[in-house]
């Protein structure tokens, strides 16, 4: 039984958390001052403002894996991986919009990044492999 909604949800979501970690991307300065102490010097800035900027590159590479194994249909009718996506970026979504509407610190989003980045482009890297390579459906 094939959830046919599954697919536009999955797609939505995956965009939704994009566009959130570009604006983030973008306006990061706030969330770079809450990281550091009330009294910092512009090296601490710089300092922190690189961490932030590798964790969001990182972000975006993750999605360029994701998004190959989804449009490139690798993925795409898979319902186990297009659950855990949705789910995963729908989390994301929520999550990055309290991060960015409250300013909080940049520590907190490698939480963020592990849970809802890193854990479904880690399954969709698996099933690329194991489909592309090894011409194994799960």
């Amino acid at each position: 039984m094939q959830a046919t909604g599954l697919i536009p949800a999955r797609f939505l979501t995956i965009i939704a958390h994009l566009v959130l970690v570009i604006v983030i991307l973008w306006t990061r300065d706030e969330n770079i001052k809450m990281s550091l102490a009330e009294e910092y010097s512009q090296s601490e800035f710089d300092q922190k403002n690189t961490e932030f900027i590798v964790a969001l590159s990182i972000t975006l590479g993750l999605f360029a894996v994701e998004l190959i194994g989804f449009v490139g249909g690798v993925t795409m009718f898979m319902s186990f991986q297009g659950l855990l996506s949705t789910a995963a970026h729908s989390a994301a979504a929520i999550a990055l919009s309290y991060f960015l509407f409250d300013q909080w610190p940049c520590e907190w989003y490698w939480y963020i990044f592990g849970f809802c980045s890193a854990l479904p482009a880690i399954t969709e890297a698996v099933y690329i492999i194991g489909i592309l390579c090894f011409r194994k459906g799960f």
